[in-house]
């Protein structure tokens, strides 16, 4: 096809299950993967923390711009959606990297407050505009070309890719700082540049349903939101089960993003580890992630996902606790154990927060919501850390929040068990939630 993907499902080529995949589309899964991990390339995440500290801010200061910034995520969510189906998917990659480049480039010429503050919202705004646009383009291009069975290979590989590069970039953070102390920035700026160029290299695509949608998807889109945002509530008032799935699945994802993000850096600092070392702390910690996460079928069936889960997350919230106990290496060895938990739980509460939404209720729009909603609480989550570390309180926040976790996981099950109870009186007269949710209970752990 020279590059370009087809011009309609009249002129998609198919391909034979098992086939290798075309010029076409191997140009595609080139340019993503190098998209993909160029873009995500953030050389400033494992020292921004103690950047920001010797830049003069307060531990108020940077975790309040945190809490902007995961609210400013839940806000940039909707209308980069509609930005993405109005203007396509290629173009709004674009948009992402060059906002991305910018948003680098910001704490280099303004290293204060207002100037991170900047920063973190156009991360949020330029990762908004990538978060699903990378992903559709990457299916429907595969489809054009009639390489569909090639999309799962693709996303895996990217993501492999993106972790290998992480792991190892990062470690080498400490020693560039010593040379230039603005180097993460910059080379996080050049990475999303060089992710400029593969989005401007990928194939024109053209609408897989036809070429009618360019000039009508924006008001059809919105309305059609809007219209989708309603049912999912409703779905979620009427399916407990999917609600108080959703909310563990909430406690899980805010008790790892926390510490994986905001809080591994004070907590290798108040253990002495000098900045140098955090680049390796989090790569060793990203390798722990990523093998987990790729085994969730090590988990015995024995127990249901519901209540794996919910050992996870207490495992999760007893190595925060124990971190305060050991030393440095003991530190480093429970953050990775951490890390690990993670990744377990991660394909285990996807699984179940999918299995758990009743049949012709918008699948999407309702994994939106629990995305928002999880941020909306990281929001809230990070100004407390920020009052317990400017009081230096450090231990007291990871007590704190393991105890905390443990009381919500505790209500939960207990919720959960009488819901279970509910739903089998039903199951006889009901092929819908009641069903869904019963096989949900019956599934293996395989994420």
């Amino acid at each position: 096809m020279n590059g370009r993907l087809g011009r309609g499902r009249s002129r998609t080529p198919r391909t034979r299950v098992g086939a290798p995949p075309s010029p076409g589309a191997r140009r595609i899964i080139r340019l993503n993967n190098g998209f993909q991990l160029l873009f995500n390339l953030l050389w400033w995440m494992p020292v921004f923390y103690a950047y920001q500290r010797q830049a003069g801010l307060t531990d108020g200061q940077i975790f309040g711009i945190q809490s902007i910034y995961y609210l400013a995520f839940c806000l940039f969510e909707i209308p980069t959606g509609l930005i993405a189906d109005r203007i396509g998917t290629r173009n709004c990659l674009r948009a992402g990297a060059v906002v991305m480049t910018a948003a680098n480039l910001v704490p280099v010429l303004t290293p204060h407050y207002s100037g991170f503050l900047v920063h973190f919202l156009l991360i949020a705004a330029g990762r908004s505009l990538t978060s699903g646009a990378a992903s559709a383009y990457l299916y429907d291009g595969l489809r054009a070309e009639g390489a569909s069975e090639h999309y799962l290979k693709a996303e895996g590989q990217a993501r492999a890719l993106g972790l290998a590069a992480k792991v190892v970039c990062w470690p080498l953070v400490g020693p560039l700082m010593a040379l230039a102390h603005c180097a993460p920035y910059v080379l996080s700026a050049a990475s999303a540049a060089g992710s400029l160029v593969c989005a401007v290299l990928l194939p024109r695509q053209y609408p897989s349903d036809g070429g009618d949608r360019a000039g009508r998807s924006g008001r059809r889109t919105a309305g059609s939101f809007w219209h989708e945002a309603t049912v999912a509530l409703r779905t979620v008032r009427a399916t407990p089960w999917l609600a108080l799935v959703m909310v563990q699945g909430v406690a899980l994802f805010t008790l790892a993003r926390i510490c994986q993000v905001n809080l591994f850096q004070p907590i290798l600092l108040d253990h002495g580890i000098p900045d140098g070392a955090h680049g390796g702390a989090l790569a060793a910690m990203t390798v722990a992630e990523a093998v987990a996460s790729a085994r969730p079928h090590w988990l015995t069936t024995r127990l249901s996902p519901v209540t794996w889960v919910s050992l996870l997350s207490l495992a999760m919230a007893a190595t925060l606790a124990g971190s305060t106990l050991g030393g440095p290496w003991a530190v480093v060895a429970l953050l990775c154990l951490f890390a690990a938990v993670a990744g377990f739980g991660y394909p285990l509460q996807r699984k179940l927060v999918n299995d758990a939404i009743p049949a012709g209720a918008p699948r999407a729009t309702l994994l939106s919501l629990e995305s928002i909603v999880d941020r909306a609480v990281c929001a809230v989550a990070a100004v407390a850390a920020g009052g317990y570390l400017s009081a230096g309180r450090l231990d007291a926040l990871l007590w704190h929040s393991a105890l905390a976790t443990a009381v919500l996981l505790a209500v939960l099950h207990l919720l959960l068990r009488r819901h279970r109870g509910a739903r089998d009186t039903a199951r006889p007269g009901r092929a819908g939630t009641g069903a869904n949710a019963s096989a949900l209970e019956r599934s293996p752990s395989t994420g």
